[in-house]
């Protein structure tokens, strides 16, 4: 799966997406591409209120490096700019929307075109093609 894009949910059941991310109790981290999906980690934080302290949010944001998207019911104004400058999308979800829905929804959207911040975000996952020099010299770039 080295296409694959880390996508995190921010769930108690490791089944639906139950929680606001700022005080989230646990998020599922999976490793997703267009036909398959893995579990990569199941993080867990103690009881967090929505208490507007911003010094909790910097370790989730931490946990989530690397991630493409969180999946939350609810996400803040400052969580949300701490995330997208990380490229993290912040997603919400519908209360109870099922992990793997949303992973087989994102899955088709991969298959169908991607919106702006998923093609944003397979690009940045992606290996520079070793041939992009050879394409370049062939347009007749020139050093």
């Amino acid at each position: 799966m080295e296409t694959a894009l880390k996508i995190a949910f921010a769930t108690t059941d490791m089944e639906t997406v139950n929680q606001h991310f700022g005080s989230a109790k646990s998020f599922a981290i999976y490793a997703v591409d267009m036909d398959d999906a893995q579990l990569l980690e199941a993080a867990q934080f103690g009881e967090l209120q929505q208490d507007g302290n911003e010094d909790k949010l910097s370790v989730k944001i931490e946990l989530l490096n690397g991630c493409a998207a969180v999946y939350c019911q609810a996400v803040g104004g400052s969580a949300i700019n701490q995330l997208i400058a990380k490229n993290i999308q912040p997603v919400k979800v519908h209360e109870g929307g099922k992990i793997k829905d949303l992973i087989v929804d994102l899955q088709n959207e991969m298959k169908a075109g991607p919106s702006n911040w998923l093609a944003k975000a397979i690009n940045q996952h992606k290996s520079p093609d070793p041939e992009r020099f050879n394409q370049m010299e062939d347009e007749g770039w020139d050093e």
